[in-house]
């Protein structure tokens, strides 16, 4: 009795099953434009969010080697608000926390392929922590054309705050940086990903134009601008094949988990 109602409920998730994955591969059509986030470049294994120099340039020579531009924040958002060009094959590479192998790791193999990222600081550690940039490191890949924005004062959840307490990270933050680079610094990355429903009113307060989040997708022109996709990169015992898939097929690898989840219920 068990055998036959558990088949019986497979057939009826079959065919969501096969919705869903047909959804997915009609959509690499129409996928989006990739936000590649990154924190650690090191040889040292940290954590799951460092991947090693040879990884990164791995990645980086292929994006380059297939026709890949790096664009900012700036061009991203006015495709998405306003239906701006952008070039062929474009992708968005960010660093989140400004760690000091942006610098030392990162930065040579960005110049190497002629690519550009945005960097989100923890403005407090910026100068202060040998783990992290200096500002005369910050000013070196400004003037190289690399964008920069906030992650906070000090890493902190914007969700476990009074709204206070948020806008004062967000003010104080954008202003030591626009103070160094003589810019308006005008986004965002959230740490953790943490937000809650007031936050994005708060980013607008304090003058910001778009915030990035850590969900995993791509972004459209029907994006929410101050909620935007990122694709996490991460260490696997794969990291390239990781890599690839989730540029690649980042619709269907959503929808593969989604698919999953629902079957592990079963």
């Amino acid at each position: 009795m068990f055998f036959l109602q558990k088949k019986l409920i497979m057939w009826i998730i079959a065919p969501v099953i096969l919705i869903i994955l047909t959804a997915a591969v009609i959509s690499l059509h129409n996928s989006g434009i990739p936000v590649l986030n990154y924190h650690i470049i090191s040889n040292q294994k940290i954590n799951a969010l460092a991947i090693t120099p040879q990884e990164f340039e791995a990645q980086m020579a292929y994006l380059h080697n297939n026709g890949y531009t790096t664009i900012s924040p700036d061009q991203l958002l006015d495709y998405i608000q306003y239906g701006d060009p952008l070039p062929k094959n474009p992708i968005l590479i960010t660093f989140d926390d400004g760690y000091c192998d942006a610098y030392f790791e990162a930065y040579p193999i960005l110049k190497k392929y002629n690519f550009t990222a945005t960097i989100f600081l923890i403005t407090d550690y910026i100068g202060i922590n040998s783990r992290y940039l200096t500002w005369e490191q910050v000013k070196v890949m400004h003037d190289a054309g690399f964008t920069f924005g906030s992650h906070t004062l000090n890493h902190i959840s914007l969700s476990e705050v009074t709204n206070e307490y948020a806008e004062y990270q967000l003010t104080k933050s954008r202003e030591a940086i626009e103070w160094r680079l003589k810019e308006p610094i005008k986004y965002f990355a959230y740490p953790g990903g943490f937000y809650n429903q007031t936050t994005p009113q708060l980013l607008k307060q304090s003058g910001y134009r778009g915030a990035f989040t850590v969900n995993f997708g791509t972004d459209k022109p029907n994006s929410n601008i101050f909620a935007l996709n990122r694709i996490p990169i991460f260490q696997s015992t794969n990291t390239f094949k990781s890599f690839w898939l989730r540029i690649k097929f980042t619709q269907l690898v959503i929808d593969v988990t989604a698919a999953k989840k629902i079957l592990s219920n079963y």
